[in-house]
């Protein structure tokens, strides 16, 4: 029986020649991501027991990005001790202010996600490194405390789910409708502590960026990692951008890997999906929802937050204006400037719009864009839970970027394919 490619990755990590579902491994970390809001717990931890080391200066990479620039004055001695110990350990790559950006954003730009590599991070969505072929998961401050330390971590070995996508994407239909039907499809436990591993020829026709609002989200699923094997797309992403250089092993999955379900979708049959509050799980084609009143837009985020996702509103958004507030957010600051110098911003300004430098801010009730009580936005995030974005008595509704736009444009939930030239 063959490995799958999530199986190969941490196999080669942990030294063995194969592994099985529900096996502990002990693998070699190639690259830690660390942030503003969980690294400081657990540098304290290290702190207590007296370590004070990093495995590798320059396999850890920091920005400060869920309260950046702070916010008030607690956020401000999370930088301030963030930044301390990037500069007392003399971690390389370190993404100050005026650098920083969403991480999950920055990293892939910034060209530190390499395929066939072990990556952990300090947040959830770190599943969204897959895309490029990785295995990359989320882990708590205790576990990033070790791993910066020692530069090792302890998995169980994840089942893997094949997610087939086939056919091709409609008019106004994105990779965020296909991940939204996939959950909502499987449920938010439906691929829990289990590798989601996408394929099919509807990712032939898919950027970098919409693969990973793909993997980004596979923890809405309750997966361990989401993943997609590097291919000729990827190549091209990558080339001139690795600041490693070295060689890297690109695995694919065995014909014969055993999966523990495989699920099919017909992606041309997919059409614009909203998911309501509160689960990511409860979605529905626009259609069933158009015309709810919104109070607010908010453009941006790990999930889509990058510059195809604000070229796709721009032209939506070219020579209108919005009837609500809307809060758009460049996840990194090469992001910010590309879409300065191609002019979105300037049809960003004229439709009324609000555009914030690079930060996590509202997706996760932080700032710039927090909703009061029986608010309702749309939202290009990942999740919609109970006072996620603010108040508990708020609604969040997820879309893509289209759909978030047009609705801006109406203020209420509009089907995109009713703007689109």
């Amino acid at each position: 029986m063959g490995m799958t490619i999530t199986e190969k990755i941490l196999a080669r990590a942990s030294g063995h020649e194969k592994v099985v579902p529900g096996q502990l491994v002990d693998a070699n970390i190639d690259l830690v991501m660390c942030h503003d809001v969980t690294t400081p717990p657990a540098i304290s931890m290290l702190a207590e027991r007296g370590i004070d080391r990093v495995f590798d200066t320059e396999r850890i990479v920091v920005t400060p990005d869920h309260f950046q620039p702070p916010k008030d004055i607690k956020s401000a001695e999370l930088h301030k001790r963030l930044d301390a110990w990037a500069k007392h350990h003399k971690i390389k790559w370190y993404y100050k202010l005026g650098q920083a950006g969403v991480c999950h954003a920055l990293l892939p730009e910034q060209g530190h996600i390499r395929p066939g590599e072990v990556i952990v991070g300090g947040d959830s969505h770190t599943c969204t490194y897959g895309a490029f072929g990785a295995f990359s998961a989320g882990i708590g401050s205790t576990d990033l405390a070790a791993s910066v330390a020692t530069g090792k971590l302890w998995f169980r070995m994840p089942a893997s789910m094949r997610f087939v996508l086939n056919g091709e994407l409609g008019p106004g239909v994105y990779s965020k409708d296909v991940m939204l039907t996939v959950i909502g499809r499987i449920g938010t436990d439906g691929a829990l502590y289990r590798a989601m591993e996408f394929v099919g020829p509807a990712l032939k026709g898919m950027s970098m960026e919409s693969r990973m609002t793909i993997t980004n989200m596979a923890i809405e699923a309750g997966a361990k990692n989401g993943i997609i094997a590097s291919d000729e797309v990827t190549d091209a992403y990558l080339e001139g951008r690795l600041k490693d250089t070295s060689p890297y092993t690109a695995f694919e999955s065995d014909a014969d890997a055993e999966y523990y379900v495989t699920e099919e979708f017909d992606c041309s049959k997919i059409e614009p999906v909203v998911a309501l509050p509160h689960l990511p799980s409860n979605t529905v084609p626009i259609g069933e929802c158009a015309g709810k009143a919104m109070d607010q837009a908010y453009l941006g985020s790990c999930t889509n937050g990058r510059i195809e996702d604000f070229r796709i509103a721009a032209a939506i958004m070219k020579g209108k204006k919005v009837a609500i507030r809307t809060i758009v957010v460049p996840a990194t600051p090469t992001v910010w400037k590309q879409a300065h110098d191609e002019g979105l911003f300037s049809i960003f300004h004229d439709a009324g719009c609000v555009i914030s430098t690079a930060t996590c801010g509202a997706c996760l009730g932080g700032f710039m864009g927090v909703l009061g009580s029986g608010e309702k936005c749309i939202s290009s995030t990942n999740r919609n839970f109970v006072g996620r974005m603010g108040s508990p008595k708020a609604e969040v509704y997820l879309a893509n970027p289209a759909t978030v736009a047009a609705s801006a444009i109406e203020g209420k939930l509009t089907d995109p394919r009713k703007h689109m030239n």
